[in-house]
């Protein structure tokens, strides 16, 4: 009897059930190992600029000190809100554009092989074509003009995101396919029913691309061709030699970036992708 009542609870296959964690734990534990893996890699890197800085003693590796002196020196003054904003939004009109010509594109070239053939050459053409090429030249034909960085960066971000999106509507069920010719669904409603959610992973996966491309050419139209913005700014700190500047306006350029990523794009995916986990419980 001892024995008998010292035996663990099985379920029908005679194996002992798992032990559910409280859902806060839980919760704590996914924070703790999304944050401290970047927070890890960020002090390390820190450290070991800190220390490389120290041993150097030149004014051509600053201080993370004085790096952020001159942050808060530009941020006092106003000018590091007033550029970030005015690349920020040239950035998002520009990528706002490729990502409704992706749309278009990445789907008729998914479900007809003729559009894709027609259109591939010039998708690749825009793969490999540098960016520095696509800043110059939208310089030289706009000059300082607002079309000048749109079209700037529609081009850097249009090509990721019509490869993605294509490979996307290649691997959507065809059974929805006949479900929307049999329920006769209109255009409008197979983009927002039927494609924009098959397509979810496939839009953010492009979407990271295109935008990390489109932040590297307005950078350099801004250097040649604007008065104003992030890269303009880093084009007369480099100018006058300060490399702290210069590490000052890339590192806000980064955070800027951090935010995007963290807080906008993967908590949309999360709330896009939420009906596939809860279907697949």
């Amino acid at each position: 009897m001892t024995l008998l009542s010292a035996e663990p609870t099985t379920g029908r296959a005679g194996r002992t059930p798992p032990v559910r964690r409280p859902a806060g734990a839980s919760r704590a534990a996914g924070a703790a190992g999304v944050i401290l893996p970047p927070l890890a890699l960020i002090i390390l890197l820190a450290v070991g600029w800190n220390v490389m800085a120290a041993r150097m003693d030149s004014p051509l590796v600053p201080s993370l000190g004085a790096v952020a002196d001159e942050l808060v020196t530009l941020a006092g003054t106003g000018s590091l809100w007033m550029n970030l904003q005015v690349t920020l939004t040239r950035v998002l009109l520009g990528f706002a554009v490729a990502f409704v010509v992706a749309v278009v594109l990445g789907i008729a070239m998914g479900r007809n092989r003729y559009i894709q053939r027609f259109l591939e050459p010039a998708v690749l053409l825009g793969l490999v074509t540098p960016g520095l090429v696509k800043a110059l030249l939208c310089v030289i034909w706009f000059g300082i003009s607002m079309v000048n960085p749109i079209l700037a960066v529609a081009l850097a971000a249009a090509p990721a995101l019509i490869v993605n999106i294509t490979q996307g509507v290649r691997d959507v069920d065809p059974q929805l396919h006949e479900m929307a010719h049999v329920y006769r669904f209109g255009a409008w409603t197979r983009l927002r029913r039927i494609w924009l959610p098959a397509l979810a992973p496939s839009l953010f996966t492009g979407a990271r691309l295109g935008i990390a491309m489109a932040w590297k050419v307005i950078v350099l139209v801004e250097i040649f061709g604007m008065a104003s913005g992030v890269g303009y700014q880093l084009n007369l700190e480099f100018s006058n030699h300060n490399v702290a500047g210069v590490l000052a306006w890339t590192i806000a350029f980064a955070l800027v970036m951090t935010a995007i990523e963290y807080g906008v794009l993967q908590t949309l995916e999360r709330r896009v992708s939420r009906w596939r986990k809860e279907s697949a419980v």
